[in-house]
């Protein structure tokens, strides 16, 4: 059973960004993947700000990036940008963190203008984390998110191209393995 770990980078306790990685996590876990969701939030800000990686819950962290055969990046979009937090604990992974790795990027934000963050700035710090393979990512406008009490309600016609990204990057873990 291959081991996907969801890295959220949202710093924002009521976020949408997090609520789709739990989306993707549920997803992948319904084909029997085991999927993990971290939420760099949730982190001990000092030693993270710190990059004390000896930190016990930020060496744990670290080790669940280790040992996960995928990675699904998940930020909210900020100046055009990824996340500062999500940026932050990338920092702290070696060089090669994500070696025989499959990355999907996702992001949400306001405006399909914020697009670019993807392959401008999220695909190629994957790539310099030595990726395997990434996949296709995949952008969410934020008004066709919805908070629900009980999860995320996604719009269908982002709903279903989200669940083509995931069934994409289903396969590259499968052919990974």
């Amino acid at each position: 059973m291959s081991h996907v770990l969801v890295i959220s980078g949202s710093p924002s306790p009521i976020s949408r960004t997090e609520l789709v990685g739990d989306y993707v996590a549920r997803r992948l876990a319904e084909d029997e993947w085991h999927a993990g969701h971290l939420k760099v939030r949730d982190l001990p800000a000092e030693p993270l700000l710190r990059a004390d990686i000896a930190d016990p819950r930020i060496a744990e962290a670290l080790e669940q990036v280790a040992l996960a055969d995928g990675i699904v990046l998940a930020t909210p979009t900020y100046k055009a940008s990824f996340s500062g937090l999500l940026k932050t604990f990338l920092d702290l992974l070696p060089q090669n963190g994500f070696t025989h790795k499959v990355v999907l990027p996702l992001a949400t934000g306001g405006s399909t203008a914020h697009v670019l963050v993807l392959d401008y700035a999220l695909r190629p710090v994957a790539h310099s984390l030595g990726a395997r393979h990434v996949v296709q990512s995949f952008f969410l406008l934020d008004t066709h998110l919805t908070r629900l009490d009980d999860g995320l309600d996604i719009r269908p016609e982002s709903a279903g191209l989200l669940d083509g990204v995931i069934e994409q990057f289903r396969k590259a873990l499968v052919a990974r393995v």
